[in-house]
């Protein structure tokens, strides 16, 4: 099938309804009328033989075919929306893809993969932004992130990335730690703790250890922080997995005896969706969704 010009303006009216889920939103981002929208994707709809939209009370929720036009309008647009940039000739730098993540996960999980990423994409520059609080998604700020949360914020779309569990580690030269036999005889040592939601208190109740007293001898805002903290021996904390590899492997921290708890959170990548992203970010997004496929998180 020949793609006619006059597509344009239906395909760009379901792509923009596709991001938001909603026909007044994406009115609002076109400056048209929701019924504008709504008659686009129906004419589109009626051209090409299949529902794309579920009409429902409460709004409008894509069908299988309508997931697959998304993707692939969103694709097309985006790369549309990069050459048009290009040609307007506002930027002659390397484009930059901005990213904001916890300093925690950036250091010890994003960091090691990223030679991968150079490799692939030599043209592409990343710029990293490690505020302890959320970034704002506005004009100006950054074009995506990697959150650890339960996969819902209100203006983002989310894809999912990997799960998490945690489990207690230690210095291998902390006092005490060879006489550790069983879960409950970490609480002997002196404990270190940050503002996760998920604590101790949580990892002794599934070891099965109850009624025992301990201490969180120190907390910190972060995992960076608490990580940093058991490497100087300073005691035993409660870990999350993913931080974990480059501490385990060069032998700085090792597990203790207990299970693994299973996280309540898990991480996710997030970007505004009133805009769509730009080539170089759904490039990293590809490419990062593609790598723990293949390599595993």
């Amino acid at each position: 099938m020949t793609l006619r010009s006059d597509w344009l303006p239906a395909l760009a009216a379901f792509e923009s309804a596709a991001r938001h889920q909603n026909f007044a939103h994406a009115a609002e981002e076109l400056h048209l009328t929701a019924s504008a929208v709504s008659h686009h994707v129906r004419k589109l709809e009626a051209r090409l033989g299949v529902t794309l939209f579920l009409r429902h009370a409460r709004g409008v929720s894509l069908t299988a075919e309508g997931r697959e036009l998304a993707d692939a309008a969103g694709n097309a647009l985006a790369d549309l929306d990069g050459t048009l940039r290009g040609l307007r000739g506002r930027r002659q730098e390397t484009p930059r893809v901005r990213i904001t993540t916890l300093h925690s996960l950036s250091f010890s999980w994003l960091m090691p993969r990223l030679p991968r990423f150079a490799a692939a994409h030599p043209d592409i520059a990343l710029g990293f932004e490690t505020d302890a609080g959320l970034a704002r998604f506005d004009e100006g700020g950054p074009d995506l992130g990697i959150r650890h949360g339960p996969g819902h914020w209100p203006g983002l779309s989310s894809h999912p990335l990997m799960d998490e569990t945690l489990y207690p580690v230690a210095s291998p030269g902390l006092p005490g730690i060879a006489a550790l036999r069983e879960p409950a005889d970490i609480a002997t040592l002196p404990l270190i703790a940050d503002l996760a939601r998920q604590g101790w208190p949580d990892w002794f109740r599934a070891a099965g250890v109850h009624g025992l007293r301990f201490e969180e001898r120190y907390r910190f805002v972060d995992s960076t922080g608490s990580l940093q903290a058991a490497v100087q021996g300073l005691g035993a904390v409660l870990a999350r997995d993913r931080l974990l590899g480059p501490f385990l492997a060069d032998g700085r921290l090792r597990r203790l005896p207990g299970p693994k708890l299973t996280a309540r959170w898990s991480y996710h990548i997030v970007y505004p969706a009133h805009r769509r992203l730009r080539p170089g970010a759904q490039a990293f997004v590809r490419w990062l969704l593609d790598d723990v496929a293949e390599h595993g998180a």
